[in-house]
């Protein structure tokens, strides 16, 4: 039988490996589900908590804790923020829509939002993308945008071609966005290491990106709550909280090469 270790020792462990791991390796991928954005008071979906779990068991759905308008990025963001600074982060892959990794700093070309981002509008004819700022879109007046509505009189259109805008956000049974989908794959196939942070990773083609860079050799840690598919078969999982984690492994990122700036 195996010696029983507490928690907490086994949390300091995985939270020395995963800073050990950013610092070695070269091409860094972080892939991202709704579980980074629970600390921001937006429910996850499969989490012990998540909207679908609650449905599952006939419980009505879990209540924002912060009014939508209101929703800041968490110390989990931020700390990937800190490793875009740091020079560690090649690309982030999220799954979410709530714009949360744009506002905390992400460079737009170092990030492939698959399933789109609420808070920009795309024009169906010549693609391009605006803010909802940009147009002036009034949700009150024209709803969220979503490519399944009528269009309503008097909706802004876009400004170069005259097309229609609809959101961003990939409902289901839209296919993802071409060239979101390739930066992925490509990053999936060529990084060192991937960090799996809050995604249940049941939602294909997105999960299957996991899947890629397994086959591709690289190392996966996998942080999440709730049960996935892939569980057996990464380098490192963890159960804990992604705030319990990741801000910890970071901050010895940047200790560690702020010590040691030439150690790669």
């Amino acid at each position: 039988m195996g010696e029983f270790m507490p928690e907490e020792q086994r949390r300091a462990q995985q939270i020395e490996a995963i800073a050990r791991w950013i610092i070695n390796w070269k091409h860094i991928v972080v892939f991202t589900g709704a579980g980074i954005s629970t600390d921001s008071g937006i429910p996850d979906f499969r989490g012990p908590n998540g909207v679908w779990t609650r449905r599952d068991a006939g419980v009505p759905a879990p209540r924002w804790r912060v009014p939508p308008g209101q929703v800041e990025p968490n110390l989990s963001h931020l700390s990937l923020v800190e490793l875009q600074r740091l020079g560690r982060l090649q690309f982030l892959i999220t799954q979410n829509t709530d714009n949360l990794h744009r506002r905390s700093g992400i460079r737009p070309e170092l990030l492939a939002e698959l399933h789109g981002n609420g808070q920009l509008m795309r024009c169906l004819g010549c693609k391009r993308t605006y803010t909802r700022q940009e147009v002036g879109w009034d949700r009150d007046r024209w709803g969220p945008g979503y490519r399944t509505q009528k269009p309503i009189t008097g909706q802004p259109v876009c400004a170069d071609c005259g097309g229609r805008l609809v959101s961003s956000v990939v409902n289901f049974g839209d296919s993802l966005p071409h060239k979101e989908l390739a930066l992925a794959e490509h990053h999936a196939r060529h990084c060192d290491l991937m960090v799996v942070l809050g995604s249940s990773l049941m939602v294909e083609p997105a999960a299957s990106l996991v899947g890629l860079a397994l086959k591709s050799g690289t190392q996966v840690i996998l942080v999440n709550q709730g049960k996935t598919p892939y569980d057996s078969a990464v380098t490192l999982r963890s159960w804990a909280g992604i705030g319990e984690v990741i801000p910890q492994a970071v901050e010895r990122v940047r200790r560690a090469l702020e010590e040691q700036p030439n150690w790669f």
